[in-house]
């Protein structure tokens, strides 16, 4: 019986969907970092602008969120800040 990392046990078709699996996740793989590349530049163009790509980051995370949830955030920062005499 062959141990941990031979393929000597997977039958033909098992073998072939692992393969399929794994072409498919390299395909995925070369898919993001095309669109990290992307985001890259885009972000590049945006400082190029003027915008500060920092400040477009944190935006983007807001508008990712439920409603509500960013301003309840907000307001516990702002408390913290207040006890912490930063504001």
């Amino acid at each position: 019986m062959a141990g941990p990392g031979h393929n000597s046990d997977l039958s033909k078709t098992t073998a072939d969907q692992l393969r399929l699996f794994v072409e498919r996740l390299e395909r995925l793989e070369e898919e993001i970092k095309g669109i990290n590349d992307d985001k890259k530049d885009t972000y590049s163009e945006l400082k190029g602008q003027g915008f500060d790509p920092k400040i477009v980051k944190r935006v983007l995370a807001i508008r990712r969120k439920r409603k509500g949830e960013h301003e309840e955030e907000q307001m516990i920062l702002e408390t913290y800040l207040a006890a912490l005499g930063m504001l």
